[in-house]
């Protein structure tokens, strides 16, 4: 979070009562955003999405999401501060359009705000796939321990 949100594999996006279920094709990732009329907890369990809880504002879902765990960062790998807060703001710009305004508050580490906007697509046709790093995995670890990548084209002879 957030970038999980921008990444270019299809996302499905679930109304039900009480709860927005987000389904990101990517790395197998369910979200979940909270709209029963909870507030955002004051001491939440860190979590990789954080805790999200929703409002409807018109036809505009504003998600705010507080309580990352330290594998969370800022975009470029910036460490988030323990009072980061996220604020989206999703809303359909037409039919197959939708608009996602993402502002980032942590006095912690940022001077003030950071705000973009993301434009997400939707494909009818597509469906959620499954995501398996282990199917095409080019990462590797030799017997010393050491990482590498094979950058050999699948079907051609390695050298």
């Amino acid at each position: 979070m957030p970038g999980i949100m921008g990444q270019p594999y299809p996302m499905e996006f679930l109304l039900t009562p009480g709860k927005v279920t987000i389904v990101i094709e990517a790395y197998t990732q369910v979200r979940h955003i909270y709209t029963d009329g909870r507030s955002l907890p004051e001491d939440p369990d860190p979590k990789f999405f954080g805790t999200s809880i929703g409002r409807w504002e018109g036809d505009t879902l504003v998600a705010e999401t507080v309580g990352f765990n330290d594998h969370v960062q800022h975009a470029r790998g910036v460490p988030h501060g323990d009072k980061m807060k996220i604020v989206e703001r999703f809303h359909l710009t037409d039919p197959d359009t939708m608009s996602i305004e993402t502002t980032i508050s942590d006095p912690d580490v940022l001077t003030m705000p950071f705000t973009t906007t993301a434009s997400l697509r939707r494909h009818r046709n597509w469906t959620i796939s499954e995501y398996v790093c282990e199917e095409n995995n080019r990462n590797s670890v030799d017997p010393s321990g050491k990482a590498g990548i094979d950058v050999t084209l699948p079907g051609t002879n390695k050298k």
